[in-house]
């Protein structure tokens, strides 16, 4: 049996772990540029649980990404990683939010993106993989 390439094996790594983030950063922008866009359902202060939830998904994808680049489970190390990833993805956003009529963009927002790449971090690293602890 013929073993795989190093290129083979680093394109398939970066397909099956990397391409679901980029995808998932693609959903986010895009709907950072509808103007005028309204929650389904609003309440005071709903869109920070938005926010919260939107990037909780991308911290998810975020872990298992980086998780798949490294031999030995770093996990603090990947954590922070991930979340300053995450602090710069949503500073970003909130940024180009600024540019789109009818959408407003605040710190509040970009610390409610943080903390839902922290909490993911959480998450992943207590569930998901509890057999690395």
């Amino acid at each position: 049996m013929a073993r795989q390439l190093p290129e083979r094996r680093f394109s398939t790594r970066l397909a099956r772990f990397w391409l679901p983030v980029l995808l998932y950063l693609g959903v986010i922008f895009t709907l950072s540029a509808q103007p005028h866009l309204r929650a389904p359902i609003e309440f005071v202060n709903s869109d920070k649980l938005y926010h919260l939830a939107e990037y909780g998904g991308l911290g998810l994808l975020l872990a298992r990404a980086l998780r798949s680049m490294s031999g030995a489970p770093r996990r603090l190390r990947l954590a922070l990683v991930a979340i300053g990833l995450g602090f710069v993805v949503g500073a970003s956003d909130e940024w180009f939010q600024s540019t789109v009529p009818g959408r407003e963009s605040t710190v509040y927002d970009a610390v409610a993106d943080t903390l839902g790449v922290a909490l993911a971090q959480w998450l992943y690293w207590r569930r998901v993989r509890p057999a690395e602890r």
